[in-house]
Formats: C-alpha cells, structure tokens, sequence
C-alpha cells in the first residue's frame, strides 16, 4: 500500500476553540481561516456545491489548496431534538472532530485508503462544544449506495471492498457505522469515508464481524438482493467475506514475516 506525502499536524488557538490542521496542504497559507469551515464563504465565490448526506449535508470546496469536503458534525436520533448539533465537552483531544482528524492521519501514514485529513475545529459553547472536519476530496468517486442505484453489485466488487475493509481491520480499525453510504469507488480503488467514533483498538473477530454485519444490513436494505437473499448470499456476499478472510490472512503472514 502507497504511503501518502507526510501529513504535518499543527494547532492553532481561535478565539472560542482551537483548530487541528494539516500545515502541508495550505503551506503557502501560512495559518488556517476559521471562514474556510464555512460552507457560505465558498458557495458566495461560486466555488462550492452541498449535497445531503446522512443526519445533515456536505459542502463541495473548491479551494486554491485542492478540493475539499467540509462535514459540520451533527447528532442523530432522539438526543438530536435536544442537543441539536452540540456535544458535550470532555477536553480538545476528545471532541469528535480531533479524534477524526488523528484517526484519519494515522491510517492515511500507513498507507490505507481513506480520505486525507485537512483541518478540524472545534467551538467552545460553556460545557458544550460544535464541531467541523474538513477531508480531501476523494476525486471520481462514487458511493457503494449510489453504484447500487445505477447497476447491480456483481462479485469483483465485492471482493475489493472486502480487500479493503480486511487492511482496515488488520490494523484494528474499527469502523463505528460501516455502510454503504461510506464505501467509496473511484475506477481503481476502494476507500472507506467518515470515520466519526471510530477508533484503532486490538483486532477481535466480535467488532469485526459486527462491522460487516452492518455492512450487510445497510446493502439488503438498499435493495442489493433483487433475486433474494439466498442470491445475494451466493453472489455478492460470499465472494466479500472470502476476499476479506482472505486479506486478514495475508496481512497476518506479513506481519509474522516482518518478525
């Protein structure tokens, strides 16, 4: 796996947080603009589209440092009609966007497919805080869920999300909402996005297999088994799960070869 340029971590103090960036994508810049998190200061320069996306939306940027994606956190369920998009603070390295941004830059040093970290915020509210990452843009890229709009999932896919999902998992990162919304396709490689609450911890096949039976939900509830689950069984998620054992395998020998 092709390691990426360094990623260079710097923080800087804004007047309510802080921000956590990556001083090699914006080095000319010399700081980075809290305006940049904003998706209104791109969209008012015509350089920027949102899309929905989950619990909220995501920004498009086209910026003078690359293409990117700006993500405002934002709770789900019950806790959101209370806490709307606040979270409750316990110290900057704990804030869900610090812990994305380090996730994030520690799995792209190794070399795994995930977005680049850019920049991530947080905004101090008394013992609450806000919160914004911002990744590099993943170019020519699709969704497993939009793939599944356009045409069926056939085995090679298959096996290289479970290829992918394997070197994930090989170095314990566990993934807390793998779907299909978060499996991305370019014409040659598959990445895993949004990695909120996700975290590096030892591999055991208990969060393992907890991560692809959410997978599998998230398909069979996007009408990947046209012809049945026993289909789908033998066609789609077979060829997955023997590529992903198969990958968990060789990340092991080479592990025991590097000893």
């Amino acid at each position: 796996m092709a390691k990426v340029d360094a990623i260079e971590i710097r923080q800087q103090t804004t007047g309510d947080g802080a921000i956590l960036f990556d001083n090699a994508c914006v080095r000319q810049a010399g700081a980075f603009e809290a305006d940049w998190f904003e998706p209104g200061y791109w969209s008012g320069r015509g350089l920027a589209t949102t899309e929905s996306a989950g619990r909220g939306s995501v920004t498009y940027a086209q910026t003078a440092h690359g293409n990117w994606v700006l993500r405002h956190y934002r709770r789900g369920g019950m806790v959101a009609r209370v806490m709307g998009d606040r979270y409750l603070w316990s110290g900057a390295q704990q804030t869900r966007s610090f812990a994305e941004f380090r996730l994030l830059a520690e799995l792209a040093r190794r070399g795994l497919h995930v977005p680049r970290p850019v920049a991530a915020r947080y905004r101090r509210i008394g013992v609450h805080y806000r919160a914004d990452l911002i990744t590099l843009q993943i170019a020519d890229a699709q969704t497993l869920a939009q793939r599944l709009v356009r045409e069926p999932l056939d085995a090679r896919v298959a096996q290289d999300v479970g290829t992918a999902i394997a070197r994930l998992h090989a170095v314990g990162a566990d993934h807390a909402d793998l779907n299909a919304h978060n499996v991305l396709l370019d014409p040659s490689t598959v990445w895993v996005v949004d990695f909120d609450r996700g975290e590096l911890r030892a591999p055991q096949r208990a969060w393992q297999l907890a991560n692809l039976a959410r997978l599998k939900r998230s398909l069979l509830k996007l009408g990947a088994a046209p012809d049945g689950e026993a289909a789908f069984e033998r066609r789609i998620w077979q060829p997955l799960m023997v590529a992903y054992e198969h990958g968990l395998d060789h990340a092991a020998t080479k592990t025991a070869g590097a000893h």
